[in-house]
């Protein structure tokens, strides 16, 4: 595992710089936000049913804006410093960066899933994921004096995660797993 880990893992470059480890996932998340995000007018998301407690969309997109940011800190305090002495294992460090990697790759996942191909399923799959790998990469973080702070600050975004996750399913239970064309109109042609 650890062989594809290394492999799969953003370039070294990217964790050594804080510049580079903040702004790649804010702008990554950003351009996936703004190419995916329904229209306001939308009839089909309009009419989803939301579960409790869900914010309205307005929070969104700075909460997401300040969790990207803090958890590309948080890659370049366990990963990017660890180049410079820190004491880490190797293959802490690839597991680190490969699982990093991995979860930025299913997190930029999910609004094209839920949104873009309107698969609640696929996307509720894709957050429980994500809640897993971040969990245990800030367990990880948190066992280890070196990257202690690190993992403090995958805490927001771990919780985050769970909501979010409580949320994609909710949408989908309330929805019946299904986001498409209402059931009275699928089979009808648009004259």
């Amino acid at each position: 595992m650890t062989s594809f880990l290394y492999h799969i893992a953003l370039p070294e470059a990217v964790f050594s710089s804080p510049a580079a480890s903040i702004l790649l996932p804010i702008a990554l998340g950003t351009a996936v936000g703004y190419s995916t995000r329904p229209q306001v007018n939308d009839p089909e998301v309009q009419a989803l049913k939301q579960p409790p407690l869900r914010p309205p969309a307005r929070v969104f997109g700075p909460v997401w804006t300040l969790l990207y940011g803090t958890m590309g800190y948080a890659a370049y305090l366990a990963v990017g410093q660890t180049t410079a002495g820190l004491d880490i294992s190797w293959n802490t460090k690839v597991v680190s960066a490969g699982l990093y990697t991995l979860q930025l790759g299913l997190n930029l996942a999910w609004m094209p899933l839920f949104f873009g191909l309107r698969r609640p399923i696929e996307a509720t799959v894709d957050s429980v994921a994500l809640l897993g790998i971040n969990g245990y990469l800030m367990s990880l973080w948190l066992d280890n004096p070196a990257t202690e702070a690190a993992g403090w600050l995958m805490m927001p975004y771990v919780g985050w995660l769970g909501f979010a996750t409580y949320l994609s399913a909710g949408a989908g239970y309330l929805n019946d797993w299904t986001f498409g064309p209402s059931k009275s109109t699928k089979g009808t042609k648009k004259q």
